[in-house]
């Protein structure tokens, strides 16, 4: 019986998922290359799944991820690789401007993306979006041209297809902690207690 935790022994159509993927497969990066920060030789990693039109995301970062950043990624105690998992088109749009922005930009472009969240996720969002990349010194041109970028758009669709598909992301947020699936908007408290066998000074 022990051969069989982890998987789900109920038919639904789909093949049995093990809960938490194998840790090489789930390192792998996408087509566009992870979107990281902290010390990538740390004992424990994080991985976020999220969408820019997801309230919860939005929560999530303006107030967990401000303490675990805080107390362990900038601490060099705990990389966070964030990959995108749009559930609509808009989410979509927005994660390429925050790719468009470059590396340095990135992680700033997404706190603000969520912080002005209910600004832009609304019936007609290019001009407060076009605003927002406006601020982070993007100009009208660019903004176009980003969100034509076909390229981009497909290496965002396929993090979020093998999310989906290999590693049963259904939802999100959803975060791996050195591989342990953690769905939903964790508390700094939860984090803690799947990086506590890692983190043993």
């Amino acid at each position: 019986v022990g051969a069989v935790i982890g998987f789900s022994l109920v038919d639904t159509g789909r093949p049995a998922l093990a809960q938490n993927p194998p840790l090489a497969e789930l390192m792998q990066p996408g087509p566009l290359g992870d979107m990281s920060m902290g010390d990538e030789k740390a004992p424990v990693t994080i991985i976020e799944y999220a969408s820019m039109t997801c309230p919860h995301c939005a929560n999530f970062h303006e107030t967990t991820y401000l303490e675990l950043k805080k107390k362990y990624i900038d601490t060099g105690k705990v990389p966070f690789i964030f990959r995108e998992f749009p559930l609509a088109q808009l989410a979509a749009a927005a994660f390429m401007l925050a790719r468009c922005g470059g590396k340095e930009r990135f992680f700033p472009m997404i706190e603000t993306l969520f912080q002005q969240q209910r600004t832009w996720a609304v019936q007609r969002p290019l001009q407060p979006l076009m605003a927002i990349s406006k601020q982070a010194g993007m100009s009208e041109a660019t903004f176009n041209e980003c969100l034509k970028n076909q390229q981009v758009l497909d290496g965002i669709e396929d993090v979020r297809q093998r999310a989906a598909n290999k590693f049963n992301v259904q939802s999100t947020p959803t975060f791996f902690v050195n591989g342990k699936q953690l769905r939903g908007a964790a508390t700094l408290a939860e984090f803690e207690k799947e990086m506590a066998p890692y983190l043993k000074e």
